[in-house]
């Protein structure tokens, strides 16, 4: 476990509390946005910490709101909060950077790229679950589920990480002004999209779909042969980093 002693955290426009670790260092900055209900202190993060440090690069971590050591409830929060969270963090780093988004943090690095374009010099994402909570939770609700998330406000649903996950009407409700694959989403910097083949909670095909839908000069999709949505043994570790690599030599060239 990290020691949490004394952990950083700044307040957002909106009033809430983010904790973070910033390691100094070259730019671009790579930035780690982290996956739903996941915190910074994960495997992905911390390696990429490791590598920065080695390799002198400048990298943030943090925790959204209701996520880990940062305020609010998780319960209270939505993909337009994590937004604001993730865009309030940029305001800790000068110049341009890198965004690496796993899962959920795949979605808000498309967002983050959308709405600050020019802060961006590059994008990784890792396992990307852009739209989820419209097209894998509403889509996914039978009858029972749609009338109790509309009547109580929420509905829970298992996870395999420990208890159920609460899903909030807030969630799926606000998470529809926040989709990027109805609308152009063009990313016009070098861009690596990662996947694993046996991820069960992201499939092959919402990969497929954001390499298809997303426009840009330098795109590619990685599929890993069994890698689940973890994506986090050592070959899959090694892969992230490698494309972190690519995407500042090309962001350079």
């Amino acid at each position: 476990m990290e020691d949490h002693i004394d952990t950083p955290t700044f307040v957002t426009p909106q009033g809430r509390r983010i904790a973070y670790h910033l390691t100094d260092g070259t730019g671009p900055a790579v930035v780690f946005l982290g996956g739903f209900k996941s915190d910074m202190g994960g495997t992905k993060a911390v390696h990429l910490e490791d590598w920065a440090r080695k390799s002198g690069r400048a990298f943030l971590r943090f925790d959204y709101s209701g996520h880990g050591e940062s305020s609010e409830a998780f319960t209270d929060g939505c993909i337009g909060d994590w937004f604001e969270d993730a865009q309030a963090a940029l305001g800790l780093i000068a110049g341009q950077v890198v965004l690496v988004g796993s899962s959920m943090g795949g979605w808000i690095s498309l967002l983050l790229a959308r709405a600050m374009q020019e802060r961006v010099a590059g994008l990784v994402t890792i396992a990307a679950a852009p739209d989820f909570t419209e097209d894998s939770m509403w889509a996914g609700f039978d009858a029972a589920q749609k009338t109790a998330l509309t009547e109580t406000g929420q509905v829970a649903l298992p996870s395999d990480y420990g208890d159920p996950y609460i899903i909030t009407r807030r969630l799926i409700e606000e998470g529809r002004d926040r989709l990027v694959l109805r609308d152009p989403l063009p990313l016009p910097f070098p861009t690596r999209f990662l996947q694993g083949t046996a991820d069960a909670d992201v499939e092959m095909s919402v990969a497929l779909r954001l390499l298809d839908h997303a426009t840009g000069p330098d795109m590619r999709l990685t599929l890993v042969d069994g890698a689940d949505h973890r994506f986090s043994d050592d070959s899959c570790l090694a892969l992230i980093t490698t494309s972190v690599e690519d995407v500042l030599t090309a962001a350079a060239g």
